[in-house]
């Protein structure tokens, strides 16, 4: 009898433009270029009519056709944020799906950041800033948590739990796992009564990457095939968590490929089985007993190869630049300047040091494809400059209150 849980991660950052050392100190709009520069909201745009929108239109319909199906999100601050401002359209259509009730959101952290990893009282702050955009929009108070990128560790859970969450979500590892599978309840080690879930990472990397690999030994997959290999688990699990991109579908995996085609078909192939049924992450902590504790010391995430860090944190430029990020974080707060904040903390998303990546082979590959720069070297130059004239800003806004003390004294 497995439960099918299906989680999709909705994000576009804010990227930087084209910034040179020549604008440090002279231009301060680091968010959009001109023509033929990035441009976010051109960006946006792109992959709205390609995913957001025809993804929206589509399983709407499915809510509709079949009662029992039920779906989840995590969207970021920052991509809420660019549908409220480029693309409105995309925004209602996300209200669409919640009004369903059967639409569960997730919290996450505001600026799809590392905050977790350099800053608590940042993480803290990031996380209530979404609950509460989440509520402001949606109505919908988020219950289940998902950190960026599923980075996940034992302390992560019980910081998680302290605020007041019912259960988190990570990756299925095999290091971590060992013998067990992802596809039951966990006891986070450590905690009280919060829950994790796992995703089954190869049932759904088989969607998200694999699917129109025509090297791939399953290719072609449709939904009959990949409904079968669902119920198959019957007996022997208790939840099949199917966590991915939302740009899966139309983005990445394009709709030539098929993978509207084979979503469309996928809720009534898995409902062929009279023992499986849908749930969201919230309902499945509350249905299923934890079967074990799982021990995670160690932060992992669902990246790579390596189910690591190394990502965003691997060699000397990122490790640069999260280090002089968040050594401005005292001063920064302080300043009270809420474009200066604001701007700082677009700085914090994961993807700035994600384009940074210089890993090789497989993952070299993936990186390449979703990095906007040339290479993970402009990435970084970008970024550094960006952040040199956050720091002028910042040393100019204090100078400037400084002399106002003066005068007044």
């Amino acid at each position: 009898m497995p439960a099918i849980c299906f989680y999709f991660q909705v994000h576009q950052p804010y990227r930087t433009k084209k910034y040179r050392i020549f604008d440090v100190g002279n231009n301060h709009e680091y968010w959009n270029g001109e023509d033929g520069d990035l441009n976010n909201g051109r960006v946006l745009r792109k992959v709205a009519g390609k995913c957001y929108l025809p993804a929206n239109e589509l399983l709407l319909r499915l809510l509709e056709r079949y009662p029992d199906f039920k779906i989840s999100y995590s969207l970021s601050g920052v991509v809420l944020d660019q549908f409220e401002r480029y693309e409105p359209k995309v925004l209602d259509s996300f209200k669409r799906l919640s009004d369903t009730g059967r639409v569960e959101l997730l919290s996450e952290t505001y600026y799809h950041s590392l905050a977790f990893l350099y800053s608590p009282n940042e993480f803290h702050e990031h996380v209530r800033m979404h609950r509460d955009k989440i509520k402001e929009l949606f109505g919908q108070e988020p219950r289940i948590f998902r950190n960026t990128e599923l980075i996940y560790s034992n302390d992560i859970a019980r910081a998680i739990e302290g605020m007041g969450y019912e259960g988190i979500l990570a990756e299925g590892a095999d290091h971590v796992l060992g013998w067990r599978s992802p596809d039951f309840l966990y006891h986070p080690k450590g905690t009280g009564d919060i829950k994790l879930l796992l995703k089954n990472y190869k049932l759904s990397d088989d969607i998200a990457f694999r699917f129109s690999s025509k090297l791939w030994e399953e290719y072609p997959l449709n939904a009959e095939k990949y409904g079968q290999w669902i119920s198959a688990k019957n007996g022997t699990s208790q939840i099949i968590n199917l966590f991915m991109d939302y740009e899966t579908f139309g983005e990445h995996q394009w709709e030539d490929t098929g993978i509207f085609k084979f979503l469309e078909a996928l809720p009534g192939e898995l409902m062929k089985h009279q023992d499986n049924f849908f749930v969201t992450p919230r309902e499945a902590v509350h249905r299923f007993v934890p079967v074990a504790e799982l021990d995670v010391p160690h932060l992992i995430s669902w990246a790579d190869v390596e189910r690591d860090l190394t990502a965003w944190t691997a060699n000397d430029m990122q490790q640069d630049a999260l280090r002089k990020l968040y050594a401005l974080e005292q001063r920064i707060r302080h300043s009270g300047d809420a474009r200066l904040i604001e701007d700082w903390r677009r700085l914090q998303t994961s993807d700035h040091f994600y384009y940074m990546c210089t890993k090789w082979f497989a993952d070299g590959d993936v990186h390449a494809y979703f990095n906007p720069y040339e290479s993970p070297y402009e990435a970084f130059i970008n970024f550094a400059n960006v952040l040199k004239d956050i720091e002028l800003r910042l040393l100019s806004h204090e100078n400037i209150k400084k002399e106002g003390e003066l005068s007044l004294a």
